[in-house]
């Protein structure tokens, strides 16, 4: 993912790249509707209208595939709505028969999801080692990881599973084929909800600029990611300037504008690139060198390759966000207190904000809410305070007199 206008689709050719140059089998797939894969490798990408792109061989151990998150949506939808016409006659006030797949097309998050759902099945593909997944600007893929959680959240809250159980038994055909459909699309994004939070898995990588203007958005993104449950593996600095002067020769004096300002703009992206590295802990930093002319094709991008590698053994040295340690810090009975610690790197402590719902407590921070499922303890304590002690969030609870055990 990054910001638009960053080359994060060249940078993602040049990876996939640099992994089937090392020997294992990569899928380069991209769910970015722009489509411009093809357009970074010089490809052509045929398709019929209306249907997904197959799997292309581009060379030894990489493949390609653009995903058309539309189709899908509209494929996907004619099968439900196959579903729910049967059982004719029980008439529940929804006419699903009525509406084309195409009036589909502005249901929010809809095609993002169904598109990390057939990234997921790729994944599960053993033809593949790896499956590098090309997504839209950082802002819209950061809402499509998000959508997973919540959906689940808001099925559960508004048709509890025990309820969608109990709703399908009994002589009703089509209510019993709509929580069967329900639960077949419930089943489905939780696979995808639990394949992004799996870091033995599934890791993200950010493509910024090395500009200053940047710096606040990187570190808020690395917050979004930490509540989102994700892996940042690493942070590509794309389109930095190489040095004018070979290493270990001496910078040469030079009167001419075009030197010093060449000097000058590459002694700031060297500056930020400094505060981004601190500002980021352990996420690793990797620099990619401006190329001139836009990278086009395999021989240009093989070429930029080398230099947006990153060693599997640094690339996952950034906490995990999903841990949560929970312990008693002092007191006993009705006068405990309870502290909650999760690693939460929050860029801007302004924008924190908790709110609890029945079991759950809701962290929200630079944009983004989690939903974290309370101990035990917990559950029978209310919220006493919170502070940020360097990358951590810490809740203190202590517990409520009408519900704790006596």
């Amino acid at each position: 993912m990054g910001k638009g206008g960053t080359g994060k689709t060249t940078l993602a050719c040049a990876t996939a790249i640099s992994r089937a140059r090392a020997g294992e089998r990569v899928l380069l797939a991209s769910i970015d509707q722009a489509h411009s894969l093809g357009d970074a490798l010089d490809v052509n990408i045929p398709h019929e209208p209306g249907t997904t792109a197959g799997v292309r061989t581009l060379s030894d151990g990489l493949d390609i595939i653009e995903i058309d998150t539309l189709a899908l949506l509209e494929d996907r939808f004619r099968g439900i709505s196959t579903m729910l016409s049967m059982g004719e006659g029980h008439n529940h006030g929804a006419e699903f028969g009525t509406l084309d797949p195409a009036e589909l097309t502005g249901l929010p998050g809809a095609q993002q999801l169904l598109g990390l759902s057939e990234i997921v099945e790729l994944a599960d593909d053993d033809a593949w080692d790896i499956v590098i997944v090309d997504c839209a600007a950082t802002a819209e893929t950061l809402s499509t990881l998000a959508s997973p959680e919540s959906l689940l959240g808001y099925l559960e809250r508004i048709w509890p599973q025990h309820k969608r159980v109990t709703a399908a038994i009994g002589t009703d055909l089509q209510m019993a084929v709509v929580v069967a459909a329900t639960e077949r699309i419930a089943k489905s994004v939780a696979v995808v909800r639990d394949l992004l939070v799996d870091r033995t898995r599934t890791g993200a990588r950010l493509v910024t600029v090395p500009e200053r203007v940047t710096l606040a958005e990187t570190a808020r993104i690395r917050s979004a990611s930490a509540l989102l449950g994700l892996r940042l593996d690493a942070v590509v600095v794309n389109k930095v300037l190489p040095p004018l002067d070979p290493p270990g020769v001496p910078q040469t004096d030079d009167g001419h504008p075009a030197i010093r300002w060449y000097r000058s703009r590459r002694r700031e992206q060297l500056e930020v690139i400094a505060d981004l590295e601190r500002a980021m802990g352990d996420v690793p930093i990797v620099t990619a060198q401006h190329t001139g002319p836009e990278p086009v094709g395999l021989a240009a991008l093989g070429a930029l390759a080398y230099s947006v590698s990153v060693d599997p053994g640094s690339a996952s040295r950034d906490e995990d966000p999903t841990t949560v340690a929970v312990e008693l810090e002092s007191g006993t009975g009705l006068e405990s207190v309870y502290a909650m610690r999760m690693y939460l790197p929050v860029a801007q402590p302004s924008s924190l904000r908790l709110g609890r719902v029945e079991d759950d407590l809701i962290v929200g921070a630079d944009g983004i809410r989690r939903r974290v499922r309370l101990a035990s303890v917990l559950r029978r304590c209310t919220v006493a305070g919170a502070e940020l002690e360097g990358d951590r969030l810490v809740v203190r609870f202590q517990p409520d007199a009408s519900v704790w055990p006596r």
